[in-house]
């Protein structure tokens, strides 16, 4: 179904992203002070869920079903629902659950207002509105498209537009072994040839940091859709360039992002690690078939 972007409903839709995005985060800041429990594990034991993610997703669920009936809803933590608007909601309940099962301070609740568009992310859905925010610095980070991205109402200025050699880039890592020891081998490659690296573990946040300019470029391998939804339209509106891996749209094949001259840089050193990896893997295989 086409959606028809007015203003209005962009407007609506941001709106919408924003105050849920806020006051789930405010519920999953008091159950953190209150105590966090591990509910679950994903793709390995190190990748948990705790109670609170499933409490937020509910919460972020049932405001979306009395605000936006119309629209499909899909959340990290299992919420799939078709809706018959054209409209699908990608939610991701707490970003960065490890940093919250730990008391770290950056973790957040991403909600964007998706429409279907293939060349857009890999995942075939373009976001048009979307909120992050960051409980414990009060950070509420929101974007429409075509209408630039905020924080706390003050438009963001972007990343900077340095060479590859002074910038400050963040990336994460999987939870399985397999995917964690490749994307190490691609940051030993990476690492002499960059100012530094940063691994914060929120995807989301990582994003709107390089659209609020703290970070100068971003990169991951292995990102799911509610993890980048609502950020790679906050950086996208800031003025990055988002790209996948060859001509792909971004998402989890690849996802890099920074001011244009610096994200084409970059995507090319880490496409190139990809590939040595790749060969010294085969390599590696062979070896040990003999």
């Amino acid at each position: 179904m086409t959606v028809l972007r007015t203003p209005e409903l962009l407007a609506e839709l941001a709106s919408t992203a924003a105050s849920l995005a806020r006051s789930v985060g405010g519920v999953i800041r008091e159950l953190r002070d209150a105590g966090v429990s591990i509910a679950d594990t994903k793709t390995s034991l190190t990748d948990v869920v705790t109670h609170a993610d499933r409490e937020a997703e509910r919460l972020l669920k049932a405001g979306l079903q009395e605000l936006r009936p119309q629209d499909g809803i899909l959340g990290e933590e299992g919420t799939s629902i078709e809706g018959t608007s054209g409209i699908t909601w990608v939610v991701d309940p707490i970003d960065g659950t490890v940093n919250y099962l730990y008391q770290l301070p950056v973790y957040a609740v991403s909600v964007a207002a998706t429409v279907a568009d293939p060349s857009f992310a890999a995942d075939g859905r373009r976001a048009i509105a979307g909120a992050v925010y960051l409980p414990v610095t009060d950070e509420l980070y929101v974007a429409t498209e075509g209408g630039g991205a905020t924080l706390n109402g003050t438009a963001l200025p972007g990343s900077a537009a340095v060479p590859l050699s002074r910038a400050l880039v963040a990336t994460g890592f999987g939870y399985t072994v397999e995917r964690r020891t490749e994307q190490a081998e691609v940051v030993r490659q990476l690492i002499p040839r960059l100012r530094d690296i940063r691994r914060i573990g929120c995807a989301s946040a990582d994003l709107c940091m390089l659209a609020a300019g703290r970070l100068d470029a971003y990169y991951e391998r292995g990102l799911q859709p509610w993890d980048y939804a609502a950020g790679l339209l906050i950086a996208r509106e800031a003025g990055a360039l988002v790209l996948g891996r060859g001509d792909a749209a971004p998402g989890e094949p690849l996802l890099v992002a920074a001011a244009p001259g610096l994200a084409r840089e970059l995507h090319a050193a880490v496409i190139a690690a990809y590939a040595q990896w790749e060969r010294s893997s085969e390599g590696a295989g062979d070896a040990a078939a003999d």
